[in-house]
């Protein structure tokens, strides 16, 4: 049947009986990807990188949730430890009313707090109580809606809302009135004695729970509940803590003195608060960076540019440390998909073997390379010749290249942590508080060449002795830790200099001038009163003669010195380097930043960007007839805003 003219009547297009299959991942992976040689080991690279990344990420998470996780626990156990015994002085305690109420500021980064609380429901549920119920304020716009939200969470069945006789006078075998004293009565039947060993009881209940467990209510979100909603929910609640042992947790991104914001006195008086605090969301990210990127345990690694771009983010927008790991799947799943080098990004023995069973054009992918460029313009030109033409030869190369660069990785992230001991607690920080904004610099250029590099070391030449011991000793506790066989000699020349330094017996007066030449130096505010204070200071060093302790700190400072210039040179330096870092900022800022009236512009005027149908390719200033109405109407629009021709926009279909 022809579809010509919409206006004879109404088409029916039925679907094809037989059911498409289902594409998987690596079908999207491979698919439209330019270079699909090895596309599929390339994915399968991808997904092993991100399944250990993925593990290491969920246990830090873990690690540094359980001290406060732990807090809460024993506050929840002592909270109602007298009610579980069924002693008078719970009553005694109780009499006032208060609510045991555990204040948790969790940060600004809002994004990270669901993941945060679902952790710490399931740690609750398993250790402490199977009573634990979490709300959110756009769930619980009335105190109705609330008290409806924790009987369904507590019993798991329909609750009515509307308080009307003939709603209730219905019979249902699965609703309950929303009341506190349907919540007194459903909790004093769950947990009665002499039903111990009934099977019910015995599901519900593990062995690490509470004999009378509490109910626990998580607010995940207490700046956004409105005041009487609260106030509401805790005066009832306060009427009934004799009978329902109840605990609160609110969860806080700002201030705790938020609580006395919302709740005026007579209110937050029945709360008996207790304050917990999480590590930071800065501090966090440090040690993220520190798991993924500070390590050569993972071989994929970011550029200076595209981690700036993620650092940027989190700063800036959201401090969401998730976001911030969900950014560096994305940058690791847009390296796998782009390059088709990335095949080699995996552990070392791993790599060699890949290197073996490389095809020709994966050989030229290499020799196209810039930094490999570069190395063979280094060579000999008999070297040259072999490397350019002949595959087995630039294979044994390539083995002994990302030998090199495993090396170089081994070497670089101890010495650039004892380069951080060194300067982080200098005044004026001018190589940067945070090991981050150190590592930029060193991915960026060669670090030593930098005046912040220079102010830096100078100040530390001024160091005091117990400073310097204290740093020593975490340098020799870092580069001993480190598998990298290259450190042991420098390992045990730095135990040497503590051993002297411990050993030395300095005199009085050279243990004062380090010390108030730092306190002078911090009193400084401004960069060009700073280095006229260095500059006169080593004017007059030299006409003085040196202390046994200052020619040791001054030899100190030069080993270190040569160990910077030796093991941090940038990466972009290092032959290959092209194979394990991403550096494709302006595309990963496109995923992650877009501007939304330029990506709704480029959607609907070039509809091929996105949907990557080849019936949808056009010259520019034109559009396919494949094209969506939508895209079509948008580009008629833009040729004359005020009138769309309907010919044009059907001629088109």
């Amino acid at each position: 049947m022809s579809t010509c003219s919409v206006s004879k009547g109404c088409f029916v297009f039925k679907p094809d009986s037989k059911k498409a299959k289902a594409s998987s991942a690596a079908d999207y992976f491979s698919k439209g990807n330019t270079d699909s040689e090895d596309s599929e080991l390339r994915f399968d690279t991808c997904q092993l990188l991100w399944k250990q990344i993925k593990c290491e990420t969920e246990q830090l998470q873990e690690d540094l949730n359980k001290k406060l996780f732990d807090n809460l626990i024993t506050f929840l156990r002592q909270s109602h430890s007298d009610f579980q015994k069924k002693k008078t002085k719970w009553a005694c305690r109780m009499k006032s009313s208060e609510i045991p109420t555990a204040a948790v500021v969790l940060g600004v980064n809002v994004m990270d707090h669901d993941l945060t609380f679902k952790s710490l429901s399931e740690v609750l549920h398993d250790d402490v109580t199977p009573f634990v119920v979490s709300l959110r304020s756009k769930e619980c716009p009335g105190i109705k809606q609330l008290l409806q939200k924790l009987m369904i969470q507590l019993m798991g069945c329909h609750v009515d809302v509307d308080s009307s006789e003939e709603e209730y006078s219905k019979p249902s075998s699965n609703r309950i009135r929303c009341s506190v004293a349907s919540l007194i009565d459903w909790y004093r039947n769950i947990t009665k004695e002499t039903d111990t060993e009934s099977p019910c009881r015995k599901r519900m209940f593990s062995s690490r729970h509470l004999e009378s467990p509490p109910v626990v209510v998580i607010f995940k979100d207490l700046e956004s509940f409105t005041t009487k909603v609260l106030q509401d929910f805790i005066f009832i609640s306060s009427h009934c803590i004799q009978e329902f042992p109840l605990v609160l947790i609110f969860g806080i991104a700002t201030s705790p003195m938020i609580i006395h914001k919302l709740l005026p006195h007579t209110v937050s008086s029945s709360l008996c608060i207790e304050l917990f605090q999480s590590l930071s969301c800065k501090e966090h990210l440090t040690k993220v960076i520190d798991k993924l990127l500070l390590t050569s345990q993972f071989p994929f690694k970011l550029s200076e540019k595209v981690l700036q771009v993620l650092i940027n983010i989190f700063l800036y927008h959201d401090f969401s440390v998730q976001n911030f790991i969900k950014g560096f799947q994305l940058s690791l799943l847009e390296h796998c998909y782009s390059h088709p080098l990335s095949v080699l990004c995996c552990e070392l023995q791993e790599a060699r073997k890949r290197t073996e069973t490389l095809s020709h054009s994966q050989c030229e992918n290499i020799r196209r390379l810039p930094s490999f460029r570069r190395f063979v313009e280094n060579q000999v030109s008999n070297k040259q010749t072999v490397l350019l033409t002949d595959d087995e030869c630039l294979k044994e190369t390539t083995q002994e290249l990302l030998q090199d660069l495993h090396t170089y990785h081994e070497n670089y992230f101890p010495i650039l942590c004892c380069l951080h001991a060194f300067t982080s607690s200098l005044p004026k920080y001018p190589l940067g508080k945070q090991i981050r904004e150190l590592y930029c610099t060193c991915l960026e250029k060669k670090v030593w060449e930098t005046e912040e590099y220079e102010s830096a070391i100078q100040l530390v030449r001024m160091m005091a002795k117990d400073e310097l011991v204290v740093i020593l000793e975490k340098c020799v506790e870092i580069i001993t830790s480190s598998p990298s066989e290259h450190l042991k000699i420098p390992s045990e020349k730095l135990k040497q200099y503590l051993d002297q330094f411990r050993n030395l017996e300095e005199a009085n007066g050279g243990q004062e001038e380090p010390i108030s030449s730092l306190q002078e130096l911090q009193k400084k505010t401004d960069l060009y009163h700073l280095q006229k204070t260095l500059l006169e200071m080593k004017e007059s060093r030299k006409l003085k003669k040196l202390t046994k302790f200052e020619m040791l700190r001054f030899e100190v400072v030069d080993f270190v010195d040569g160990l910077v210039r030796n093991y941090l040179a940038p990466a972009e330096m290092q032959t290959l380097h092209e194979v394990m870092y991403f550096s494709a900022a302006n595309t990963l800022r496109e995923h992650l930043n877009a501007a939304p009236r330029v990506a709704l512009h480029t959607a609907l005027n070039n509809p091929y960007f996105y949907l990557k149908n080849e019936s949808l390719k056009t010259d520019a200033g034109c559009i396919s007839n494949a094209a969506p109405d939508i895209c079509i109407a948008y580009k008629l629009h833009l040729e004359c805003g005020r009138l769309i021709n309907l010919v044009d926009w059907l001629e088109k279909r």
